[in-house]
């Protein structure tokens, strides 16, 4: 069992070492920027939406 385990963490660590590809920082950094942007544009949009959604339902419960 212990074998199999070893095995599995040797077998692990030489493909993350010799068969993974790693971004380049450039490209790192590019990838970190459109998530940020992206992440950006989803919470302006949700809170967006959030605000239009309150008003509406003071408008409803407000005039009820």
């Amino acid at each position: 069992m212990f074998k199999k385990i070893f095995n599995y963490c040797k077998e692990s660590y030489n493909e993350l070492v010799h068969k993974t590809t790693w971004p380049t920082r450039s490209e790192l950094i590019n990838s970190a920027m459109v998530v940020l942007a992206a992440s950006l544009l989803i919470a302006v949009v949700v809170f967006v939406m959030d605000f239009v959604f309150q008003h509406a339902m003071e408008l409803i419960y407000n005039a009820a």
